[in-house]
């Protein structure tokens, strides 16, 4: 499902316990993060037991299921994961095998300590805490077993289980300046209540956890489009007949923010406990409106080696993708630096949430024609301009006003120097 992945959702069981099934016929559907994936069967055989229902979250390495497979099927690890026939006396045997991926045994202890400092809480910490009404300081005492000390689903049932006993615990230091946060009981109304669907709850969980992961700072840059604007009408026409691809403005904006990332390769990073993560791809996501409204990031990989005509056939077959429902854990897996065009809501900027892990992400307002100086030999002249403005928010724990404020003026600088001149 993807190296980054934790737990999946499962969706849908499409075999029933006792049916039989064949090799590659699809067992179960998945959900991690925003995209759905079909689980083939390994072999032929039959469902013998399903260990988890529809709409469960299944961490990484738990027992899906337990199948009767009638040929041997190994894993990427080369584990025998069923058993081949055996030929005894005429007949074949079929030996039943577990569907799994390697696990970790959680520890034992139970002890509890309220010297722990655990600041990372996934999102599905974060909503097992608001269901039962857990507080962060609640949830940083809890004794973590995962990795580099981060706290895991099992951590905090044990947690729950033993009662709580930091439930009513004081903070350590009394200081009358610390932000508590108060318990409100808001009135929000009344009127038609619509349930939020399965990845609208995750858009959610990963807006909130990145909220309270980053500091977000935003830095503002306006841009003269006029050049790029001039340029793409007159050859649109032009670049559709000799490549069969449409040219929107969005590849020309990946090709210059992919540039601006090689000048200032620190914006390209993540945010590893106490390490910076300088990545060496430069893979541009791309913020993507699905017709159900759900946002969605298809991601541009390795886009500072592709030229425009690569680039406009990239960015065109997922933008189609995300249109039809039809992208893959790889078209959103692997995005280094993000980019949101709120421009094609008609929104003039706007102050987008760091698609985590990231440490940067760059909106791109409308481009709007306005009256503006210009200094010509002539002297000062007012002159009507495709004007647009760009916003970059950024993690401030790892890059300050300094990289940030030049990052988003280079991609301005591009956007302004595009040459009128070039060649399709």
């Amino acid at each position: 499902m993807g190296e980054s992945i934790t737990e999946g959702t499962i969706i849908n069981w499409l075999i029933n316990e006792g049916d039989s099934f064949d090799e590659g016929d699809i067992i179960l559907e998945v959900a991690t993060d925003k995209v759905d994936n079909e689980v083939p069967a390994p072999a032929s055989g039959t469902l013998i037991k399903t260990m988890f229902q529809a709409k469960d979250v299944v961490p990484v390495g738990e027992v899906l299921a337990i199948l009767e497979v009638s040929k041997e099927v190994k894993t990427k690890t080369d584990k025998v994961v069923s058993s081949s026939a055996v030929e005894n006396k005429g007949e074949k045997k079929k030996s039943k095998s577990i569907v799994t991926s390697s696990a970790v045994e959680m520890p034992q202890s139970k002890s509890f300590s309220v010297n722990n400092t655990n600041t990372f809480f996934s999102p599905l910490i974060i909503k097992i805490a608001k269901e039962h009404h857990i507080s962060f300081e609640e949830l940083a005492r809890i004794p973590a077993t995962g990795n580099e000390g981060r706290l895991r689903k099992s951590d905090v049932f044990s947690y729950i289980e033993d009662g709580r006993p930091f439930k009513f615990a004081q903070a350590v230091t009394q200081d009358p300046t610390a932000y508590r946060i108060p318990q409100l009981n808001f009135d929000k109304g009344k009127g038609k209540v619509i349930e939020m669907d399965r990845m609208r709850q995750m858009i959610a969980d990963h807006m909130v956890y990145s909220k309270h992961t980053s500091p977000h700072v935003t830095a503002y840059v306006e841009a003269d489009l006029t050049n790029m604007v001039n340029w793409r009408n007159t050859n649109k026409v032009a670049f559709e007949k000799k490549y069969g691809e449409r040219l929107t403005f969005t590849p020309l904006f990946v090709e210059a923010v992919a540039k601006a990332v090689k000048d200032y390769p620190n914006i390209n990073a993540s945010v590893d406990g106490n390490n910076i993560i300088v990545k060496e791809d430069i893979n541009i996501g791309m913020a993507t409106a699905l017709p159900s409204g759900n946002l969605i990031v298809p991601v541009v990989k390795n886009a500072d080696t592709k030229d425009l005509k690569q680039l406009a056939a990239n960015v065109n077959e997922l933008a189609n993708k995300a249109r039809e429902n039809k992208l893959s854990g790889d078209d959103i897996k692997g995005s280094t630096f993000t980019i949101s065009n709120v421009g094609t809501f008609g929104s003039v900027m706007g102050t987008p949430i760091i698609n985590q892990p990231e440490v940067a992400i760059l909106a791109l307002g409308i481009i709007k024609k306005r009256p503006e100086v210009l200094s010509t030999e002539k002297g000062d002249e007012i002159a009507i301009r495709s004007m647009m403005y760009l916003s970059l928010s950024f993690d401030h724990r790892v890059v300050d006003g300094f990289l940030g404020g030049s990052f988003v003026r280079r991609v301005a600088d591009y956007f302004e120097q595009f040459d009128v001149d070039r060649k399709i």
